[in-house]
Formats: C-alpha cells, structure tokens, sequence
C-alpha cells in the first residue's frame, strides 16, 4: 500500500491524498461504509459503486469469523469474491466487537476469550489469530487485535489496559511480518492508538504506534461515551506524533460534523454505522441540516427528497411518500435513507477533498458544520 500526500493547509492540518492498493486507489480524506457481515445493511454493491460512489467499505473479523466462517471464505477466494467488490477492504479485528460482550469475554495476556453472541460457542483470539484471519478474508488493510476500554474508564485501568493492547500489538505486528497473503494481492496492517482520554497514555500509545513504521496508523477508543471536544484535543494530541506520511484512520467516527473536525484536524480516513443505522431508523442527514421522516411536517411535502442531492434517490421520490414507507414500515424506505446518507457522506468528504485542494477549507467547514447540525 502506498500513500501521498497531494495537499494541505496553512490554516488547518487537513490533508488531500491518495492511497494506492492492488484493488484500486482510494482519495482522502475518505468514509467507508461498514459491511460488517460482508454486506453493507439494505445496500447492493452496485449502488455503493455506482451511486454511492463509495471508494473502499469495512468487513468484519469477528462477525465474519462466526458467520460463515474462514472455510467458506477461503473456498470462495478471499472476501472481494465472496461478496462481489472489487475494490478495496478494509476489516477491523474485532477487538470492539469483542469489548462490546462484555459480559462474555474475558480479557488475557494470551488473548480474549469470548461467548459467540449466535450459539453461545466459546473462542479465542490472539493477536497472532486475528492476523491469520484477516489473511483469509484477504482484506487490503487487515487492523491489529486491541483492546477498546470504555470512554469513562480510570486512569489506572486505562494504563493496565493499554499496555495490553501493546503488548499483542507487538506480537500481532511480529506474526504479520511472518505471514504471506493467501490471495494475489498484499495487504497492509495499521497499529491502533489507545489510551482513553488521557494526554500521556495517547501520547505514549502514538509513540509506540508510530515507531513500528506500518504503512497506515489507526486511531481507536474514541466516540465510546467520551464528551465530543474531548474527542477533538485526542485527535490533536494524537495526530502531532503520528507520522505525516502515513494515513491516519480515525475508527468508527461519526456524525457529519464530526468527520468534517476529524479532517480539520489531519484524518484520513472514517467509518461509523450512523449513516445506514440513524437511516434505517428515519434520519436523513443532508447539506442543509438532519431530517426525521417519520415527523409529520413531511405528510403533504411532495417535493423531492433532496433537489441537490447526491444520489438518484434524492430526485426520484418525495419527502411525503419517504415518510408514507417509514410509517407503513415498508423496507423500501430503510433502504432509500441508508443509500441518501451514504451518498451523502461521500459527497461530503469528496467536498472537503475539494476545499482542501483549493486552499479553502476552513472557511467552507465552519460553514457546512452550522449547515449540518440544524434540524429541519
């Protein structure tokens, strides 16, 4: 994988660049659409390549690990085949999947035992596992295995849990080295930052990160409960010690305003379930501000779903006949929100890529931010 840096800005420590990987080149600043199971939720992958536009999307390790497992995944050629994109993916390891259960697991220096959430089955991962397994799916950018402790954890058992994350860190990066891909294609392995909210355990976790010189760096930990500027002065402390010719990936962030501080701020790249899952629930999220269609206000509202839309979605239906399938409960109308807010996302990004390039990006974000965070 190889990354440039195309532009930047005076003002801001956003960046333009350009990622290449065998299965295409990805423009940044960039957001990926999580395909968790392989599938992005009520998405065909026509629509993500030809009307979402989406240049990269998200599997897995954990989800796809379970279900349908690395056999089948295997026997099928890698994960581009199995579900039919070709072009680049990126699999996070499961380490969230797993801090998420947490009733279920049980965290060792050896690595996390864990309660499959589908029959109850009961596994490990190491960090020298998950590498493996990402082999098998043949994702173009496979994560290190991590530990992600709650946004509200104590200093002491932010400090214990870091030094673990490092320690398979170190291990993971180790086995990594050691491994070929399965597939014809390389793939490449980003590190994660952790450390909670803390200056030193962030500041200690990049060092270390940043020291191993992977191709791409990772920013985790984040947007778990944590207020929402101090989010932004971690990104910041984070950012000045990762390396200026790596991309940085911020993991599972965010809300249209937040990825636009993200980029302000020197991030690369994004993903969140937000833009399907608030979708699939009734919100819209556009250029001019969020909108829930299961309001009222929207009942004798004909005109179009968005006129400056980025998708055929936005121009072909209505804002009434959207809110008609949300109360029907009509699954039509999941998929309509999930593929506008994807489009929408995007475009956003495409647009910071646009002002960063022109050299006005500031400006253009302190506006589109106050557009953004209205609600219609």
């Amino acid at each position: 994988m190889n990354y440039e840096v195309i532009a930047t800005n005076n003002d801001t420590q956003a960046r333009a660049g350009l990622i290449t990987t065998d299965h295409g080149q990805i423009e940044t600043p960039i957001f990926m659409p999580v395909g968790t199971v392989g599938a992005v939720k009520a998405v065909h992958m026509s629509e993500l390549r030809n009307d979402i536009k989406a240049q990269i999307i998200l599997g897995n390790t954990y989800h796809l690990y379970l279900r349908p497992g690395m056999d089948v995944i295997e026997h099928a050629g890698g994960l581009h085949k199995f579900n039919g994109w070709e072009k680049p993916i990126l699999t996070d390891s499961g380490g969230f999947q797993v801090f998420s259960l947490a009733a279920n697991r049980k965290l060792k220096d050896e690595g996390v035992y864990f309660r499959s959430h589908i029959d109850g089955s009961k596994h490990l991962f190491t960090p020298e596992k998950v590498v493996d397994i990402q082999r098998t799916i043949g994702s173009d950018i496979m994560m290190a295995l991590d530990e992600c402790p709650p946004g509200q954890s104590e200093y002491d058992y932010a400090r214990k849990s870091l030094r673990l994350t490092q320690s398979w860190l170190e291990r993971g990066w180790k086995h990594f080295n050691e491994t070929e891909p399965h597939y014809a294609h390389r793939q490449a392995f980003f590190p994660i930052v952790q450390g909670c909210t803390f200056k030193d355990l962030r500041q200690d976790s990049a060092k270390f990160v940043a020291d191993l010189g992977a191709e791409g760096n990772a920013i985790g930990g984040l947007a778990v409960g944590e207020p929402t500027e101090v989010m932004y002065d971690m990104i910041e402390v984070v950012n000045e010690i990762l390396p200026h010719n790596k991309p940085r990936y911020l993991m599972g962030v965010g809300t249209p305003a937040n990825i636009l501080e993200a980029i302000d701020r020197g991030v690369d790249m994004m993903d969140c379930v937000m833009p399907t899952r608030n979708g699939r629930n009734g919100m819209l999220f556009t250029q001019h501000g969020t909108m829930n269609m299961r309001n009222k206000k929207w009942a004798y509202d004909f005109s179009p779903i968005q006129e400056d839309g980025a998708s055929v979605v936005d121009t072909a239906y209505s804002k009434a006949y959207l809110r008609h399938l949300f109360i029907a409960q009509e699954i039509l109308a999941m998929q309509i929100a999930s593929i506008h807010n994807l489009a929408f996302y995007l475009w956003l990004v495409r647009e910071a890529r646009k002002h960063i390039i022109a050299g006005d990006f500031k400006s253009w974000k302190t506006t589109m931010v106050e557009n953004v965070t209205r609600r219609l």
